[in-house]
């Protein structure tokens, strides 16, 4: 209990720490256990006497990562009944919580194909996301063919790649999220 050597918390602390740092540094693919290691303070043979494998030490770090930075609560925009001041204010959170975590998402995201087991712990990620699409879609009233697009435009705005490309062109969150807005009201008003 409470030791520092190779079976203690704190070393395990410390060893999730590096590679949680590692990753939003240079993303889980070029992270590597002896890297772990050398910003842990510990040898190779402690990160894996801790951590068996790549997968475990993976998850420990989606872990860590995912329950300090939560998606922002749909709570705080659900009771909203305009659909539009619905979506808007959505986004504001979104774009907001994109732009305080865009190193270690953008990284996560690069690399979800190429690291084994990071597809599976980042799928809730994108499944809470496409949850809160479907939400941020209902109550247009609009005819099926337009609900599609609407739908569709609200997955668009919800991903991190939209608000960077609006981030780049110098949009605040705010403002990006008013633009989004304003597309979905376009494709609930187009007929069809």
């Amino acid at each position: 209990m409470g030791r520092t050597g190779a079976g203690g918390a704190p070393t395990r602390e410390r060893i999730v720490t590096a590679a949680v740092a590692l990753h939003e540094e240079v993303g889980p693919a070029a992270t590597t256990i002896s890297a772990v290691a050398a910003r842990a303070g510990v040898q190779r043979l402690t990160v894996y006497r801790h951590f068996p494998d790549a997968a475990s030490l993976l998850a420990a770090c989606w872990a860590r990562w995912r329950g300090g930075h939560p998606l922002p609560d749909p709570g705080e925009w659900a009771s909203e009944t305009d659909p539009a001041s619905r979506l808007e204010a959505a986004l504001v959170g979104m774009y907001r919580y994109f732009a305080a975590n865009e190193r270690m998402l953008s990284r996560l995201l690069a690399d979800e194909e190429a690291v084994d087991g990071l597809a599976d712990l980042v799928a809730r990620y994108h499944g809470d996301l496409r949850e809160q699409a479907g939400a941020l879609a209902a109550g247009w009233g609009v005819g099926t063919a337009a609900q599609r697009r609407v739908r569709a435009a609200v997955g668009h705005a919800l991903r991190l790649s939209t608000w960077a490309s609006l981030a780049a062109e110098g949009l605040t969150p705010a403002e990006a999220a008013r633009l989004m807005t304003d597309l979905v009201r376009g494709q609930a008003a187009t007929p069809g």
